[in-house]
């Protein structure tokens, strides 16, 4: 905007240089003037000397203004690029260790005196690995014994249960999870029935099927 501005008050500049230009071309050559129209001449001269001066600055000012923003733009690019191409840089540098971990664990397997000791270790790595999630705003769902719901929830299939109320999570087939805001992976889950919806479509199917053998 200020870059505009200049260049406006460069073209007014110029205006004013062609205006005194043609007034110093429309002097009266009469001899009884010469003398008035030397001393306008010089002011004229005088006065298009300091415009093209003016113009010249504002002009310099300007053609700086535009190769700052050119250097400002390219500059804002070059950053974007790299925000592109590296901005999980710190999310790999802090995930590095955990992959350490889980080397050494694995490395050890064979010589662990028992399985308690290996699940020691695994359990280690895998909570150091959700911390490391949870600092970066990714958290996994909670969904057993939950309400069934489409926003967070896949439903694989459904179970009888009678200590269940109806439509309520009763597995977690594989965790969900939310990063910030935003459900990034649907939990799939295991619903328990309706039962008070199975008995009406029973009785729906045996009330068809009593007019139907009624109709024979």
């Amino acid at each position: 905007m200020k870059g505009k501005k200049e260049k406006e008050k460069i073209e007014e500049l110029e205006n004013n240089i062609s205006e005194e230009n043609n007034q110093e071309q429309q002097v009266d050559n009469s001899p009884s003037s010469e003398s008035e129209d030397k001393n306008a001449l010089e002011k004229s001269d005088e006065k298009i000397t300091e415009l093209e001066i003016q113009v010249n600055e504002m002009k310099d000012k300007y053609l700086r203004k535009v190769a700052e923003f050119e250097n400002y733009k390219r500059r804002s690019e070059g950053d974007q690029l790299n925000l592109i191409t590296y901005g999980a840089e710190s999310f790999i540098i802090k995930i590095l260790p955990v992959i350490d971990d889980l080397e050494r664990s694995l490395q050890h397997i064979d010589s662990a005196n028992d399985a308690d000791t290996v699940k020691k270790g695994i359990t280690l790595v895998y909570d150091k690995l959700l911390k490391v999630l949870d600092e970066q705003g990714v958290k996994k769902m909670e969904s057993v014994g939950k309400p069934f719901n489409v926003d967070y929830h896949d439903a694989l299939m459904q179970r009888k249960e009678d200590t269940a109320q109806p439509h309520t999570v009763l597995e977690e087939v594989e965790p969900g999870y939310i990063y910030r805001d935003k459900v990034i992976r649907h939990a799939k889950v295991i619903v328990s029935e309706d039962v008070s919806e199975n008995n009406v479509q029973s009785e729906e199917t045996n009330s068809d099927d009593a007019v139907n053998n009624k109709d024979n």
